[in-house]
């Protein structure tokens, strides 16, 4: 099953989770916030998209890390900083067997669909 890992209150983890119901996609919904965020989940997205680009540079809460870690930011690092501050993960994470998305797209999540990977 498709599962959506982001944030009750974040715009566009809303916007996704209304297209693919509007869709009849069945999905479960991780908040990040409330049901948490480990390690493990980290390393498994990272492992196939990479930390860069799971770390959301455009969040207030990246705006706040002190730009010489920031300039300095590692693999480690971003994980650790993503741990304790789950708004840092780009959003929304959407997961399933057969791909990994960052972020949402209409055209992108209807490719998913017609290509039956959803």
């Amino acid at each position: 099953m498709l599962k959506i890992y982001g944030i009750k209150s974040c715009d566009t983890c809303r916007r996704a989770r209304k297209y693919l119901g509007e869709h009849n996609i069945e999905f479960e919904f991780h908040d990040l916030r409330e049901d948490g965020l480990d390690i493990q989940m980290l390393e498994r997205w990272t492992s196939r998209i990479g930390w860069e680009r799971l770390l959301n540079k455009q969040s207030l809460t990246w705006r706040k890390i002190p730009e010489v870690d920031r300039n300095g930011m590692t693999h480690d690092k971003a994980l650790a900083a993503m741990i304790d501050n789950p708004t840092l993960v780009k959003r929304p994470v959407l997961e399933s067997k057969k791909f990994i998305a960052i972020g949402f797209s209409e055209k992108r999540f209807g490719d998913f669909i017609n290509r039956n990977e959803i």
